[in-house]
């Protein structure tokens, strides 16, 4: 299964590269699996953190360049995580499920989308059991996400722009509408509408985040739009108001501040107004600069 990374075309860039023999190419990812943080994670949706958190993992590297990535140091600027074989994450897996995780999330996986199923098949052997995430940013390619069906539980994909051209200035990211649409398409196929036990913790299913840029609320409407218009009514859509300028987004001028509560508010009431069944929303504190974080799933 990994001769496909002989010739790399894992996500849609499609580098052609060699990663067997340590070629990079966009991501600068090479075949060897790094990952820069393993943790406990209760700060995520309260279907997927729950009591005993979501038992991330957080891979080096990413096919995107988002100008504003808060993870900028392991995403862009080729800070090495550890190396880890499949059978290790295999183990770190089964190792977050004994430390009582409520799943295992794995964040921006995309590059490693093949070593990642060879591991999950591994584990599973040897007793997983909790739900696996795919925590994605959207930029996926539908046949890498045909091949891991059937090991992939819940998928989380952003959705990020509806504006090639933002996309592109932003995020380095060529048709990026075209892509993610087909791609979250793509995974309600497989996985369907979200499924809950009785603690309402996500066992299966999508949900869907969209990030709210200063001075964008457009972009952020066409999204929910096109949401609204083509995917089933019971997904969750997750409207964020957590952007903040980092990394060379300071060198922006409509993105190098922070989220106004004004803007917020009027995609909020936007969202209302097309009148989701399934979501969650965030609320701003009584100052612009103070973000208080408050789930409130709209069901």
């Amino acid at each position: 299964m990994l001769e496909i990374l002989e010739k790399c075309e894992v996500c849609p860039r499609e580098c052609k590269v060699n990663r067997r023999i340590g070629k990079v190419g966009n991501c600068n990812a090479t075949d060897k699996i790094e990952i820069a943080l393993v943790s406990i994670h209760h700060y995520e949706e309260p279907c997927i953190s729950g009591e005993n958190g979501s038992g991330t993992i957080f891979f080096s590297h990413c096919n995107l360049h988002c100008m504003f990535c808060q993870n900028y140091e392991i995403s862009q600027n080729k800070v090495k995580g550890r190396e880890v074989t499949i059978e290790e994450l295999a183990e770190i897996m089964l190792k977050q499920q004994e430390n009582n995780a409520e799943n295992i999330n794995l964040v921006t996986p995309t590059m490693y989308a093949y070593q990642i199923k060879e591991a999950i098949k591994i584990a599973r052997k040897k007793g997983l059991t909790i739900p696996i995430i795919y925590n994605s940013n959207g930029y996926e390619k539908v046949e890498t996400l045909k091949d891991l069906e059937g090991y992939i539980d819940v998928y989380l994909p952003d959705f990020k722009y509806y504006s090639n051209e933002i996309a592109e200035k932003y995020s380095k990211a060529p048709n990026y509408f075209k892509i993610a649409s087909k791609v979250i398409l793509e995974m309600i196929r497989q996985v369907g509408e979200p499924i809950f036990n009785e603690k309402g913790m996500i066992q299966r299913g999508v949900m869907i985040r969209h990030l709210v840029l200063p001075n964008h609320l457009q972009n952020s409407k066409n999204v929910l739009k096109w949401l609204k218009e083509n995917i089933p009514e019971d997904i969750y859509i997750n409207v964020m108001a957590q952007y903040f300028p980092t990394y060379l987004a300071k060198q922006d001028k409509l993105i190098n501040r922070k989220l106004t509560k004004k803007e917020y508010k009027e995609i909020e009431q936007y969202f209302y107004l097309l009148n989701f069944k399934n979501g969650y929303i965030q609320e701003l504190g009584e100052h612009e600069e103070e973000y208080v974080p408050v789930w409130d799933c709209t069901k």
